[in-house]
């Protein structure tokens, strides 16, 4: 049985024409609701996407979400495999083992540089 990795996604992350394609990705919920005290830029009402991949596709996906996302208003997804966090970012990934503190708060300073409000900062590991 293939290992997956899971993670969420905000459908309106991605930059105008950004573009998210070359990994197989499994959606496994949908959820519309308020954004938790959206940032300057962001929408005020989110879609959540909850996905699944293969674990191999990893790198892959960190990469391909780096380059759509959009730079401005704070925007990341994250996922995770087994053993790793990916915590992924306009331009910037941030992977390390599953549970290393020191990395998360490293995660989480960067997030805030960015503009991440501190209530969305609880995907961050």
């Amino acid at each position: 049985m293939e290992r997956m990795l899971t993670g969420v996604l905000v459908a309106e992350s991605p930059r105008e024409g950004g573009v998210l394609s070359g990994v197989p990705l499994q959606v496994r919920r949908i959820e519309r609701g308020p954004a938790p005290e959206p940032e300057s830029g962001q929408s005020l009402r989110w879609t959540i996407l909850e996905f699944a991949a293969p674990e191999d596709d990893a790198g892959r996906l960190a990469e391909a979400l780096a380059a759509c996302l959009e730079p401005a208003g704070g925007w990341y997804a994250d996922f995770n495999t087994a053993a790793e966090a990916f915590v992924v970012f306009p331009g910037r990934v941030f992977r390390y083992p599953r549970g290393d503190g020191a990395r998360r708060a490293e995660v989480a300073a960067y997030a805030r540089s960015v503009g991440v409000p501190e209530p969305q900062l609880d995907r961050v590991d």
